[in-house]
């Protein structure tokens, strides 16, 4: 099995819409980092630049799953809308400790290709 990681740096008002789609397209976990930062126009107030709060989503997924999460992302999310969030992918080269998610993720496999 090969995995990617996505990535989600949304706004933590649809921290929650984010994860529900994810894992209803076939994420089966997700890890949640606060964080803050600067978009391409920033705020100032009195000179002292203002950042946004920011959520940083881990999605460790089967390669297979990759394109259906972002499409729910993307569509259920609305992440092409500006200022809503982006979604990167990037690739794992090893990974260690899914041994419980392996067999869910087979399962689901199983299903998306009989289906």
């Amino acid at each position: 099995m090969r995995f990617k990681l996505i990535v989600s740096l949304v706004r933590p008002e649809i921290t929650n819409e984010v994860i529900k789609a994810a894992k209803k397209a076939g994420a089966t976990g997700d890890v949640i980092l606060s964080g803050r930062g600067t978009g391409v126009s920033e705020s100032s107030f009195f000179g002292i630049t203002l950042e946004d709060r920011t959520d940083v989503i881990l999605f460790i997924v089967e390669e297979h799953s990759v394109n259906k999460i972002l499409d729910a992302l993307c569509m259920e999310c609305k992440l092409t809308d500006p200022g809503r969030g982006v979604a990167i992918v990037l690739s794992i080269d090893k990974v260690t400790g899914l041994d419980r998610q392996i067999d869910k993720i087979k399962d689901k496999l199983k299903e998306e290709r009989l289906t």
